[in-house]
């Protein structure tokens, strides 16, 4: 009698698994992937660090060309006096965006500011003539920071930090001087480090940035006609 039962049980099984009516999934190289990014991993130190370097690269570099765009235009539209005002590039809202995003925060400092409020003393390793050159560091178990120099490359920035009658007007230095009576900020020439950019940034932020820059992402296939 079991046997009997098992020859039919056999007979009911066997025309579902016949090889024509399974259902194979295109796509199982993509899901296999997915699945991976989305598997709990473990972050470490000199990960957090790489992240810190990607942030803050990617903050002061959009402050860095915003800044000679916004620049560049307003003194095509009204020179030194109209580009004055503008020359604060954490208050631009392209730089903040980021800044949000990265939950960072963007200052410059220099040991000849224009606004004393960014006054600060730097070694000479600190303002090395390169924007190539980085800094970064672990301050607490959920604080980040990054530094690299602030180097003039845009021969625009001399009409307010060249040489006083040579690269700047005197009207124009006098608006300046009115704006900031203990501005140092002059003197400069391009290639010249004239301080550095920092940024704080937070642990949750650099996980993440560091989650998303290693997350696999598969190529779209091409369509085989």
């Amino acid at each position: 009698m079991r046997t009997i039962l098992r020859a039919a049980l056999l007979c009911l099984l066997l025309p579902a698994c016949r090889p024509d009516q399974i259902e194979h999934l295109s796509n199982t190289k993509e899901l296999a992937v997915e699945a991976e990014n989305w598997q709990v991993k473990r972050i470490m130190p000199a990960d957090l660090l790489r992240a810190t370097r990607w942030g803050g690269d990617s903050l002061t570099n959009t402050a860095d060309r915003e800044l000679r765009r916004i620049l560049a235009e307003k003194l095509q539209e009204g020179g030194v006096a109209a580009a004055l005002p503008y020359c604060r590039p954490m208050t631009f809202l392209e730089v903040d965006s980021v800044a949000k995003v990265l939950q960072g925060s963007l200052s410059w400092v220099s040991p000849r500011p224009r606004n004393p409020a960014h006054r600060a003393t730097l070694t000479p390793a600190e303002l090395v003539p390169t924007d190539t050159a980085r800094r970064v560091a672990r301050l607490s178990a959920e604080e980040f920071t990054y530094q690299r120099p602030v180097v003039l490359n845009d021969a625009l920035c001399l009409r307010c930090h060249g040489t006083v009658g040579q690269d700047i007007k005197p009207a124009d230095y006098a608006l300046i001087k009115k704006q900031y009576s203990q501005d140092q900020a002059t003197g400069y020439k391009v290639g010249d480090a004239m301080g550095v950019w920092r940024v704080n940034l937070k642990r949750a932020g650099v996980a993440e940035l560091y989650t998303m820059k290693t997350r696999k992402i598969m190529k779209k296939r091409k369509p085989l006609f």
